[in-house]
């Protein structure tokens, strides 16, 4: 009897550059490598989607509709394209309407996709139904995704093998239509024995002939096992990466498992080891300018104890990177335990798992419970659907309270519709105003990436890629750096033709004689007025996402003055009394440092 076929889908060039790179790698650094995996004989790609779609618009200045294309032209005509979709969420961390929904399945067809696997943090099923329609709709393959995690040490009430098999059964009773199921870990933290149980689990309930297959990453240093568990329970597809984004934070590398099957009966998507050595080599070339963040190449012990997923853990690092706070990481992580246990067990991965970062990142910066994050709030709430279990109480209060929201029991999606804000219309008011053609992808770029998305429509967006070598076409518009005057630190950047500087968010003109004998720095700002009145600074660095006063204006006490956007979450700096503007210190798009001024009253 010859071996079992597992179909293997390669994740590398979606998951793995979010897993390692936050999603921030260019297209035309990695299309030869799409081509080195096609004559490998990989025929099964994640190519887009999730994290995949949105990082594009926010960091790579590029459009993810076109990048889905070439990839679809470089793969060829018969290649199983894959995407991820987060039910009721698309391509979001925030819900969608009906209109939005079907928008999302429409385009993606058109753009290439073969197969869309849907899935919802919360595996609330009422959050999957109308997405799972609309995706056969259009003539694509549905995977539904059952998400999986392990709790934190001494937690129970979900996340066992009954629970996914509650989960599975709503699935089947719904009537959603699908093609395969998929079992998806997205921080690795599931033990190799409730792999086991829960894929025999999964083989016996389903129809004979269900395509199942498990999904997880290195990020707790059980991956491989589990991929022989699940193989060992019958499961018929795996996903893997090739080097150098395949282990720590990503998915087993494809040469790692074709060895750890070796003498075994199951033949890995018919793949040869030489010819994956080849692609692996053509992939290390393409790749080799690239920062490569050191967590993104290990494994962690605390990842059981507080979920990260692979996939959120290097792009909140990177984030932090940026903000010049990548220190405060390890109390993040820390903090995250407790938000994971009081949140009511969503799984962590994509929108929950960021809302436990966010949060958990506000508890190290505000202190415990000072500050809820929109998104956890929202959550515990019940503005994203039903969690699997119910969140502590005292935190439901404390969202309430700070969010001014009443918990709901409403379907997500029912929520969304009567927003009039995630309205298409809407969105094609806003391109209308701007002077962009509303095309399909123009609407659903706006609709999914807000003002980011619009500034790429405008052609404002910039490129923000780490790299070990200048790049050749660079969008980066200053250089940056910390400096020390008499114990007072201050944030230095200049802009690449050397005219501008700014010093804390002040714009300065440098005015160079010959030489360099004589030099005049003088103040283009025209918001340093000199004010013996209060002075607002910011509580946490980031960018500046708007200012929403301007000099003379009256503000009262509470009344929001500035929004800094910091790890995803667009946070609120509001007037500490009544008083008027007399100093705005920060531009639109600045980037700030913890303490720096932003507002004289």
């Amino acid at each position: 009897m010859g071996k079992k076929y597992i179909d293997v889908m390669d994740t590398t060039f979606r998951d793995g550059f979010q897993s390692v790179f936050g999603g921030r790698v260019l297209m035309q650094d990695f299309m030869p490598a799409v081509a080195a995996a096609r004559e490998a004989g990989i025929s099964h790609f994640e190519f887009g989607g999730g994290a995949r779609f949105q990082s594009l618009y926010f960091y790579l200045n590029e459009d993810a509709f076109a990048m889905m294309d070439k990839f679809r032209e470089v793969a060829g005509p018969d290649a199983n394209l894959q995407t991820l979709a987060r039910g009721v969420n698309t391509v979001m961390l925030d819900t969608g309407g009906r209109e939005l929904i079907d928008l999302h399945a429409k385009m993606f067809k058109k753009h290439g996709t073969t197969t869309i696997r849907n899935f919802d943090a919360l595996n609330d099923v009422e959050n999957l139904k109308y997405s799972a329609e609309r995706i056969v709709y259009h003539g694509l393959k549905h995977e539904a995704v059952v998400t999986m995690m392990d709790l934190p040490p001494g937690c129970v009430g979900a996340h066992d093998v009954a629970f996914y098999e509650k989960t599975l059964r709503d699935i089947l009773d719904s009537g959603i239509p699908y093609s395969s199921i998929c079992f998806k870990d997205a921080s690795g933290t599931s033990s190799p024995q409730k792999v086991y149980d829960t894929i025999k689990m999964a083989k016996k309930l389903l129809p004979e002939g269900t395509h199942v297959r498990l999904h997880t990453h290195e990020t707790a240093g059980v991956s491989v096992a589990c991929y022989l568990a699940a193989l060992e329970a019958g499961a018929d597809g795996i996903d893997m990466a090739a080097s150098p984004v395949s282990g720590g934070t990503s998915q087993p590398d494809i040469l790692t498992m074709l060895h750890a099957v070796k003498g075994k009966n199951y033949d890995l998507g018919g793949l040869e080891l030489e010819k994956i050595l080849k692609y692996e080599e053509v992939l290390q070339d393409c790749l080799k300018d690239y920062f490569m963040p050191p967590e993104a190449t290990q494994v962690s012990p605390l990842i059981p104890f507080s979920p990260m997923p692979g996939g959120a853990l290097t792009a909140n690092t990177q984030m932090l990177r940026d903000n010049n706070i990548l220190d405060k990481f390890p109390e993040v992580i820390k903090a995250m335990r407790e938000v994971v246990e009081k949140g009511g067990y969503g799984t962590s991965v994509t929108p929950v798992s960021q809302f436990y970062f966010q949060q958990a990142f506000n508890n190290v910066m505000f202190g415990p419970w000072k500050k809820i994050a929109e998104g956890y709030g929202k959550m515990v709430l019940g503005y994203f659907g039903h969690t699997p279990s119910a969140p502590d109480k005292e935190i439901i209060k404390l969202a309430s309270e700070q969010l001014k929201l009443e918990p709901t029991t409403e379907n997500a999606i029912d929520i969304a519709d009567k927003d009039a804000t995630k309205s298409l219309q809407h969105v094609r008011d806003i391109l209308a105003k701007e002077n962009i053609e509303p095309t399909d992808e123009n609407v659903f770029i706006a609709a999914s990436c807000k003002e980011k998305g619009v500034a790429f429509l405008k052609g404002e967006a910039k490129a923000n890629v780490r790299k070990n070598a200048p790049e050749k076409k660079s969008d980066v518009t200053c250089n940056e750096f910390t400096v020390t005057v008499n114990g007072e630190k201050y944030n230095v950047k200049s802009d690449n033709d050397g005219k501008s500087i700014f010093v804390n968010g002040e714009v300065y003109d440098v005015n160079l004689k010959e030489g360099f004998e004589e030099g005049a720095v003088t103040s283009k700002s025209t918001s340093n007025a000199k004010s013996s009145g209060i002075e607002i600074k910011a509580g946490l660095p980031g960018s500046v996402f708007k200012v929403l006063v301007d000099v003379g204006d009256f503000v009262s006490k509470g009344q929001p003055i500035i929004i800094i956007e910091a790890m995803k979450m667009e946070i609120e700096v509001t007037s500490p009394e009544d008083g008027v503007v007399s100093a705005v210190k920060v531009k639109q798009g600045e980037t700030i440092a913890n303490g720096q001024p932003l507002v004289v009253l």
